[in-house]
């Protein structure tokens, strides 16, 4: 069992940055693809970004690609999500997610195994 706790969200001027943390609970967070989700009011929950076991491999929704950038820290149990040059579309509730390594489409929300809570990012223009 793997509990996730998100953290970092905030109000942010259109332009500004955050990041945000998910801190995960267990002595398995090393095994763990990880992945950030959003979804906005009247959407579906969307990609924004996952990362490998190790952190060397990362890949991010086209609408983030070049402002975000997520990393990890498997000694603290935690990943983070860099958010730069924040635009209003970027406004959502932001989740992070686990999944045990497998075979499997990292952009597809039904492929992950924990879900933290979420944060909400709100960025005014």
């Amino acid at each position: 069992q793997v509990q996730l706790v998100e953290s970092g969200g905030g109000l942010v001027q259109a332009g500004g940055s955050l990041r945000l943390s998910c801190a995960a609970s267990g002595r398995t967070f090393s095994t763990n693809q990880m992945g950030w989700f959003r979804q906005a009011p009247g959407k579906e929950r969307e990609f924004v970004a996952a990362i490998s076991r190790s952190g060397i491999s990362t890949t991010y929704a086209v609408s983030v690609s070049g402002r975000f950038s997520i990393t990890r820290d498997n000694a603290k149990n935690t990943v983070y999500l860099q958010m730069n040059s924040l635009k209003s579309e970027d406004t959502a509730l932001y989740y992070c997610a686990a999944r045990a390594e497998r075979p499997g489409r990292l952009q597809d929300p039904d492929e992950y195994d924990y879900w933290g809570q979420g944060t909400q990012v709100t960025v005014s223009s």
